[in-house]
């Protein structure tokens, strides 16, 4: 062959694979608009029965092989004494509602709602076993279940 001869032949290899990666490229960068894709035929789901592990414990009661000595006696403690509360009475809903004073008499009221019953009292009065004390005009002072409390006024 003469030397124009494999000149030609080898542009046109060349060509050829600069044509085809080419090509690659651009098929890559533009896709087809309508690619085809096959539904995946899937089974019905059926969870994993999984089976409980097997568990141990490991009793080490061998000479430490560091400092030779054997581990503490493996007694059983004690277990702790416990004590039993005294019943304790339910807790009593109480709420310091208001105040009247009588201007003639000098006769103080307070309004306490007790456990969801509203009641009016007087000093030293007592209503479901909870017994005014004393008061003023922001705060009461009751005693029930041998207890004093204080409660001040809701609004």
């Amino acid at each position: 062959m003469k030397k124009n001869q494999k000149t030609y032949v080898l542009l046109t290899v060349v060509l050829a694979i600069w044509g085809i990666l080419g090509f690659k490229v651009i098929k890559t960068v533009n896709p087809d608009s309508d690619p085809t894709v096959r539904p995946i035929a899937s089974e019905k789901f059926k969870p994993i029965q999984f089976q409980e592990r097997d568990t141990f414990s490991i009793l080490a009661n061998y000479r430490d092989p560091f400092l030779g000595t054997l581990p503490k006696s493996l007694t059983p403690k004690k277990p702790k004494r416990t004590f039993q509360k005294k019943d304790t009475l339910p807790k009593r809903d109480i709420l310091y509602t208001g105040f009247i004073a009588e201007s003639s008499s000098g006769q103080e009221i307070f309004f306490l709602t007790i456990d969801g019953h509203q009641q009016l009292m007087a000093k030293n009065e007592v209503f479901r076993k909870v017994k005014l004390l004393s008061g003023d005009p922001k705060k009461v002072r009751v005693r029930f279940d041998g207890k004093a409390k204080t409660i001040p006024l809701t609004q």
